[in-house]
């Protein structure tokens, strides 16, 4: 079934181009435009070495550089659909490599996660990550051109902040005048001040986990610092909150954990917001803070993303922001709002119980919908889900769905062609099209998933299944895209092609497609309870605005078909207005299916089938 599919999408869209779109629509009616937001680590992605030694070095296993991303390369992307891109671990982090030329002290491998480190333990907020310059002295000019070359393809540039915690080795030794460091001035005899950069833990000395399952710094390599000791007296707390002056394995223990003036018992140490602030825009709860007393860690992360607003930046994708109080998102962004306010900001929120306060007191653009959509979609596309459970997660969300981020790939999670998640790119065909045309809020996609990327590699500290974020290391799916520097897919095997077309379809679709800033209405619901040719493995809604009225329906069933008559509910109908009578409808998405839409005194339906696997949009008029 999958080849049939791939091989039948890869000769469609070869003529997509010309003759798929739909109809021109006018330039006032298409704004505003969905937002579709590329994740890539440049670690990776103009990586072109195969060799993927475990624990492999920069000279073994390759390296990204910012200059891989040519004016080739960022056409190719933007050709996807893509609006942002996200450069994901540009701060200069932690890592294993000897820059001491340039004035970088060597890392110890005792609290430093992999070879090449983890993004989210920055040693250096005032500079970006040397590994990824061809001239490590020049890296800042190397990335200031990444950004205006990014600027010049019409796509906006994101990178993240991580203000819950820093390496356990930060030094800031390129800090602007009148900058100090992180803990320069703190008082470290006491556990806890308001001024205070960290937590202490006076009268005792960090020492270093005890090793689980084997493991040894370097897959157990000699290194001349790694020696199971890092001097840091006294101890701090580390960035997972762990209060221990020896932290357990899985904690993380190569970051410390940053205050915010939140003492050790919970309460507050700071002003907090007026009530009524959740309804009140940025502008206003800047006006609040001027004048305000905050602690010196909040001002230490507004002149943070103040300087990377400076460099040309234009939004910051924010790690773990529900450990960091919700006060102080409302001071940081919209400081950062003042400054730009098209800012992109998009939040690692988990909480569902959070969404509400980090988005109207927090002033966050966006969160990530992980824990209901994506959980969800997962679920179905693991064939132990029911779409009865979408519908709800849609009306849980109504009032904030705009500032929910769909994804179904992100470095944190599995692959989805991986074994240990679907075993099958093509499987997400249906999550996509549903995650990427449900609601106004952005779509992101993670570099190597428009390609199926298994991301089977041992890469050493990183395990399979998802890309190592820690580790140097190839993505073979995405290489063979890359073709050695041409970024044509010349290498690509045809249901890898027909994979890349079909994301490109779907997400530049969104893109030009008014409706889907519009209204939402679903009508699954309606058609379970109406119809017994309807089953759990399908899903449909209506998507419209005054310019365009679409049905989306989706088939996750892997090996039957659908084929009823789907019906459109009393709801729709009465929205819609339509006119009495049969008429045919066109596919809109991909182009390749006409139906007939019959309307009635009784109601309205239409003539559905589809494949496994396959979803379909008809526009209505």
């Amino acid at each position: 079934m999958k080849a049939y599919i791939s091989l039948f999408f890869a000769g469609i869209f070869a003529l997509s181009a010309c003759k798929n779109q739909p109809e021109p629509i006018a330039e006032e009616a298409m704004k505003p435009q969905k937002i579709v937001v590329y994740q890539v680590f440049p670690r990776l992605f103009g990586n072109t070495n195969t060799a993927n030694k475990p624990w492999g070095t920069i000279e073994e296993n390759g390296v990204g550089k910012f200059n891989d991303f040519t004016d080739l390369a960022l056409e190719e992307i933007k050709k996807l659909g893509v609006s942002h891109i996200w450069y994901t671990g540009v701060p200069h982090h932690a890592l294993i490599g000897d820059y001491s030329s340039i004035g970088v002290s060597n890392d110890d491998p005792d609290v430093v996660k992999g070879r090449a480190g983890s993004p989210y333990a920055v040693k250096d907020y005032y500079q970006v990550n040397p590994d990824l310059a061809v001239d490590p002295a020049k890296r800042m000019e190397e990335f200031e051109a990444l950004i205006a070359r990014t600027h010049a393809h019409e796509m906006k540039v994101i990178i993240d902040i991580v203000p819950n915690h820093i390496a356990r080795c930060y030094e800031g030794k390129n800090n602007p005048a009148g900058v100090t460091d992180f803990g320069a001035n703190d008082d470290t005899a006491v556990e806890y001040a308001r001024d205070n950069n960290f937590y202490y833990i006076p009268g005792e000395s960090f020492q270093v986990p005890e090793p689980l399952n084997d493991y040894q710094p370097l897959g157990g390599e000699p290194h001349p610092l790694s020696d199971g000791k890092f001097e840091e007296i006294p101890a701090k707390w580390t960035g997972n909150g762990s209060r221990k002056a020896q932290p357990h394995f899985y904690d993380w223990y190569e970051t410390v954990k940053v205050n915010y003036g939140i003492k050790p018992d919970g309460s507050k140490d700071y002003s907090e917001i007026p009530a009524g602030a959740d309804s009140l825009d940025w502008s206003a709860h800047y006006d609040f803070w001027q004048g305000k007393d905050v602690p010196d860690s909040w001002i230490k992360f507004r002149d943070i993303t103040q300087f990377w607003l400076g460099k040309g930046v234009d939004g910051f994708r924010f790690d773990m922001a529900e450990m960091v109080p919700v006060e102080f998102w409302s001071y940081l962004n919209s400081h950062i709002k003042h400054t730009k306010p098209d800012a992109f900001i998009l939040a690692e929120v988990y909480n569902p119980s959070l969404y509400r306060d980090y988005i109207r007191k927090g002033k966050m653009d966006y969160l990530y919908d992980k824990v209901e959509l994506y959980d969800t979609l997962k679920h179905i596309m693991q064939g132990h889900g029911s779409t009865d459970n979408l519908a709800p997660i849609l009306e849980g969300l109504k009032d904030i769905e705009h500032h929910m981020l769909h994804f179904l790939e992100n470095h944190d999670e599995q692959r989805i062609a991986s074994p240990q998640f679907a075993n099958d790119p093509w499987k997400a065909m249906p999550a996509m099209v549903v995650s990427a045309t449900i609601s106004t809020s952005p779509t992101m996609i993670y570099s190597g998933q428009e390609v199926g990327e298994v991301a089977a590699e041992d890469a050493g500290f990183g395990d399979p299944s998802r890309t190592s974020i820690f580790d140097y290391i190839g993505v073979p799916a995405h290489q063979r895209w890359m073709n050695e520097g041409k970024f044509d897919g010349g290498l690509l095997s045809d249901d890898e092609k027909a994979l890349r077309n079909y994301y490109s379809e779907v997400l530049n679709f969104t893109r030009n497609s008014p409706a889907l800033m519009g209204e939402y209405a679903e009508v699954h619901s309606f058609n379970r309870s109406q119809n017994p040719a309807y089953t759990d493995k399908a899903f449909a809604f209506a998507r419209w605005d005054e310019n365009q009225k679409l049905i989306v329906v989706t088939n996750f069933d892997e090996f039957k078909s659908v084929k009823t008559t789907l019906k459109l509910s009393p709801e729709l109908l009465k929205a819609w207005k339509l006119e009495k009578g049969e008429r045919e409808i066109q596919e809109v998405m991909f182009g390749k299916k006409k139906t007939n839409l019959r309307v009635t005194d009784q109601g309205a339906e239409i003539d559905l089938e589809l494949g496994p696997w396959e979803s379909a949009v008809f526009g209505v008029r």
